[in-house]
């Protein structure tokens, strides 16, 4: 299998599932590797069916034909020269999809390539690139592409919805400890990793229900069920579940923390640092159903036209074409 017209032939791994899922759609043919064991490098395709992508062992990675390298994780730099003998951004084009906000000292960070001009760093958000210490190393933004779930919103449940992984263990930096006071205005159901175990710290006028972590295709519409979609996380880059509701025709309500006041337009629902303005448009949109549709198609307008996959991929083709000239 070989890139389409404009395309490239692209060696990189199987890091973040969602971003992985929009790059394949697009013009170029991805080389993914694979050893006996599987593991962080050598899951492969991880048993999704993308037909742009080939698995390739580790024995046969030398003699595959690869053009450039998107690298995600520092280690991948040293298992290039070692599995494929060229060094990334010197004897083949590489770049760096960097997914995170800084984890640690986010006004300081320095991002761990800041030292190499060999090599761009491509940002997913213009926050992202703001907050890293980039150093020398060039840089791009390339805003995320999703594949659009179709129009879907029903809303027929007074509810809200949340999409949380881990919600128990990582209470602040996703906001889940915020459910309990959205719930005071009306209930919650909660989906992800370990949402069935989460239960609120305070005791909450509404339930907060934690139900389950379910894939794509039978968890957006049960989201579109629900009457809003709440996004509290604290510092995270952008959430693609965001997006995805926006594009379901949700109306949303989002703590306007990292990239989120710059993807989600006023007369989608409500974006704010002050928790009590949030919750107040929470209980609006509950109340009001032909409001919550209209914010729900404004937000999916929007959402589709900045976050959708033909933009996506031809900021990628573009971006590969320079490195690879």
């Amino acid at each position: 299998m070989t890139a389409q017209a404009g395309g490239r032939n692209v060696l990189l791994w199987h890091v973040h599932g969602s971003w992985t899922d929009s790059f394949v759609r697009g013009p170029h043919h991805c080389v993914l590797p694979t050893l006996a064991e599987g593991g962080p490098w050598g899951r492969g395709r991880c048993g999704r069916a993308w037909e742009s992508a080939t698995e390739v062992p580790l024995a046969e990675l030398r003699d595959a034909e690869v053009d450039v390298v998107i690298l995600q994780r520092p280690e991948e730099i040293d298992l290039v020269e070692q599995w494929l003998g060229r060094r990334p951004g010197r004897d083949i084009p590489a770049v760096y999809l960097e997914h995170n906000v800084p984890r640690s000292d986010p006004a300081s960070a320095r991002h761990p390539l800041a030292d190499r001009t060999d090599i761009p760093i491509v940002h997913v958000t213009h926050f992202n690139d703001l907050m890293w210490d980039n150093g020398r190393a060039p840089t791009h933004v390339i805003q995320h592409g999703i594949v659009d779930p179709g129009e879907q919103y029903t809303g027929e449940l007074p509810h809200g919805v949340a999409l949380i992984n881990e919600p128990s263990r990582r209470a602040r930096v996703t906001g889940s400890d915020l459910l309990a006071v959205f719930a005071d205005a009306g209930p919650v159901d909660l989906f992800g990793i370990g949402a069935a175990d989460f239960v609120p710290a305070s005791s909450t006028a509404h339930p907060v229900r934690g139900i389950d972590d379910l894939d794509h295709a039978a968890l957006h519409p049960e989201m579109a069920r629900r009457r809003v979609y709440l996004h509290t996380a604290r510092w995270t880059s952008l959430g693609l579940s965001l997006l995805e509701a926006m594009q379901l025709g949700m109306p949303v309500v989002v703590l306007a923390a990292t990239e989120t006041t710059m993807a989600v337009p006023s007369e989608a629902g409500a974006v704010s640092t002050d928790v009590s303005v949030l919750v107040r448009a929470f209980r609006e949109l509950l109340h009001e159903p032909d409001l919550a549709v209209l914010a729900g198609r404004a937000g999916r307008d929007y959402a589709v036209t900045r976050y959708g996959l033909d933009r996506f991929h031809r900021d990628w083709t573009a971006l590969l074409a320079e490195v690879t000239r």
